[in-house]
């Protein structure tokens, strides 16, 4: 715990930025939990509220990796300032929504805020490295999974609460609450890092016809088709980094096996808690919650072990007992018609959840050069959204053909031998920036 409270207590900023996210994410999961209850109650259709999901998961594929591109053009603090206050912005329509008559307004809300998101995830991912001194990341990771959970607990709650109180209006300004607030926070961090130093590469060439203003030293004036067209060979320049070298390759296949198996998950667990386990809506919420619990854990045991494992080591381990814990979960109604096993494990399962996560994104942020970060955190985020769509789609079409026990092992085995495969490359994962000198690099 003395890591953890070095991070905690020395790094002013990096508190500011954890704190933001948290009250940011509980206002998500507040809207998220309320806004599922209540499109459901206002129309009575599992396709209506399916439709929020697609809403939300969308702009990840189509954004993802543009939207990385921008974030390492712009100044990632104050770029997270313009997004939360556009976030406000974007929830304000909510305010009129009290029938089925106006459920298309959440729609558009809901795929507002996941465009906006796009840009906000690898803005904020790529600057939390600079807010570290050199040894702390793995630490800060860890304790950046953690408020996740935290958020998820207390969000999911009273998302309940105020739904059932204000309907979405609440829900909404609840929510737009939260992004003031993280707002001041951002912009009470002092770290002034500008926008990020460009990548060598086509990306820096300038655009053919560029040339400097009078009176301007050397900045270019770029008319709008030179300026698409050096964005377009920016964005190339992410996608080549993104399979440049073995290990960036392996972090993506990793991330692509995995997220199939979170759609294969997300669309199949309801249906395994009602029919293998034989539990109610109460009994799947309750299964569901006490992941959080297990989360909030895991988050503080990987925080204390930043300092003493290699961040590769706790993502191999993390990724193997994870999928290990999963296949014991999805296996127990073979042996026993209790729910106690569900709970069990899915308490367990947080703290290799935690390493997983905290592992994988400390080995990608040492990875990925610092004027590139934005984009290869783009692409990985765009590579999963389709892999969880994927994994969505073929839930969908063979679930009830295979069952939903096999699928789900599936599922449970991506992540061991995943896992198994990541410990196999310790030493090509390892061979990532020492983390001081990536500390050294300028945001």
């Amino acid at each position: 715990m003395k890591d953890v409270w070095a991070v905690l207590t020395r790094q002013r900023d990096y508190r500011l930025l954890l704190g933001a996210g948290l009250v940011s994410l509980t206002g998500d999961w507040i809207l998220r939990t309320g806004l599922a209850f209540r499109v459901y109650e206002l129309t009575g259709s599992t396709l209506t509220s399916g439709g929020l999901l697609l809403a939300s998961f969308v702009p990840t594929v189509v954004l993802g990796s543009v939207a990385g591109v921008f974030a390492d053009r712009w100044d990632r603090r104050r770029a997270m300032i313009v997004l939360n206050l556009l976030h406000v912005i974007a929830l304000l329509p909510l305010l009129a929504v009290h029938d089925r008559r106006t459920i298309g307004i959440v729609y558009a809300v809901v795929l507002a805020q996941s465009c906006l998101q796009q840009f906000f995830v690898p803005a904020e991912q790529s600057l939390l490295p600079a807010l570290t001194e050199p040894g702390q990341l793995l630490t800060a990771n860890a304790l950046n999974s953690q408020t996740r959970d935290v958020a998820r607990l207390l969000g999911g709650a009273l998302g309940g609460v105020l739904a059932a109180a204000g309907g979405i209006p609440l829900l909404a300004t609840a929510d737009a609450g939260t992004f003031v607030a993280a707002l001041v926070l951002v912009s009470s961090i002092r770290h002034r890092a500008g926008r990020a130093p460009a990548v060598r590469g086509a990306a820096e060439r300038a655009a053919p016809g560029v040339r400097a203003e009078p009176g301007r030293g050397s900045r270019p004036r770029i008319r709008t088709g030179e300026a698409l067209a050096r964005l377009a060979e920016e964005w190339k320049d992410g996608l080549r980094l993104c399979a440049a070298g073995r290990a960036m390759r392996l972090v993506f296949l990793f991330g692509l096996v995995t997220q199939i198996g979170e759609g294969l998950m997300s669309t199949l667990f309801a249906p395994f808690v009602r029919t293998e386990l034989g539990g109610g809506a109460q009994a799947y919420g309750l299964i569901v919650s006490s992941q959080a619990v297990g989360g909030i854990v895991g988050g503080l045991v990987a925080a204390a072990a930043g300092s003493r494992l290699p961040a590769v080591t706790m993502w191999g381990t993390g990724s193997v007992l994870f999928g290990l814990v999963d296949l014991t979960l999805f296996c127990s109604p073979l042996a026993t018609d209790s729910l106690v096993p569900a709970f069990v494990c899915m308490i367990l399962v947080g703290v290799p959840g935690a390493f997983t996560v905290a592992g994988s994104m400390t080995v990608l942020q040492r990875l990925a050069e610092d004027g590139a970060r934005g984009r290869v955190l783009g692409a990985l985020s765009a590579v999963e959204g389709a892999a969880v769509l994927a994994g969505i789609t073929v839930a969908g079409l063979l679930g009830n053909v295979v069952g939903t026990i096999p699928l789900l092992v599936l599922q449970a085995l991506g992540y061991v031998l995943g896992g198994i495969v990541v410990l196999a490359q310790r030493r090509l994962l390892g061979a990532e920036r020492p983390e001081r000198e990536a500390a050294a690099q300028p945001a």
